[in-house]
């Protein structure tokens, strides 16, 4: 159906203009029932997008600033792959302090989603010690040595409790900061992981010791260039990745 959905939000909603960041998306603002807001149009199973909407609206319910769905007309939370979701203002952290906010935002979100289930057709790093393949990622289409390095990176994740990460959020545009809050935006690839991956901020923003930074930094440039094979961002964060 593509945009004619946005009508089952409101008669009268349009499009008004396309927004940067969206890769695997066609993202715009729009406007509806006289709000703006930003539409978000994919390919994602229906399964996939009840995940993401339902988080988020654990996530608004215990405090946190997120996009929040907004529901058509009907009540749902997302339609033919469109989801409208709250325009939040904001821009993006840019000193230390910021940073460590951010740190603080996401160590809540792993505080509020301990034994989150899954998002469907999802793998953790931890399942890909053995697994091959989960939505983005396909180990058998890269180097077999690649592979060797990230699943070693990976391994030393065993044991870490699981969350619902963000998987994102060291790219400031996926941050909107004002003087008195953080948010997250842009939920497309969160899934269940070791909070780990989230805590590679500039500056060490989490403030994670020099091992746990270590693990932390290898973990996520293995995830990085396995998600995003082969692409030219996805080979150079497979080069940070060493032999262990």
């Amino acid at each position: 159906m593509g945009w004619e959905a946005l009508r089952q939000w409101d008669e009268d909603a349009v499009r008004i203009e396309p927004l940067t960041g969206g890769v695997a998306n066609d993202v715009w603002s729009v406007r509806v029932r006289g709000q703006i807001a930003v539409g978000r149009l994919g390919s994602r199973s229906d399964d996939d997008l009840a995940w993401e909407t339902e988080l988020l609206q654990h996530l608004d319910r215990a405090g946190m600033i997120v996009p929040v769905p907004i529901p058509t007309a009907d009540g749902r939370l997302f339609a033919d792959g469109l989801v409208v979701m709250k325009y939040i203002e904001g821009g993006p952290p840019k000193t230390g302090s910021d940073w460590r906010r951010v740190a603080d935002t996401l160590r809540k979100l792993h505080g509020l989603t301990k034994g989150w289930p899954q998002r469907p057709g999802w793998k953790s790093s931890i399942d890909l010690l053995h697994a091959e393949a989960g939505t983005r990622v396909n180990l058998a289409a890269m180097p077999p040595e690649g592979v060797t390095r990230c699943r070693a990176a990976w391994a030393r994740l065993i044991g870490r409790q699981t969350c619902v990460v963000h998987s994102n959020p060291s790219n400031p545009g996926n941050i909107r900061m004002t003087a008195d809050r953080v948010a997250l935006i842009d939920w497309d690839e969160s899934h269940v992981d070791v909070p780990d991956l989230d805590l590679v901020l500039p500056d060490n923003a989490a403030d994670l010791d020099a091992d746990a930074y270590d693990v932390a930094a290898q973990a996520s440039a293995a995830w990085e260039a396995t998600v995003c094979w082969q692409d030219d961002y996805a080979v150079r964060r497979l080069a940070e990745v060493r032999a262990v």
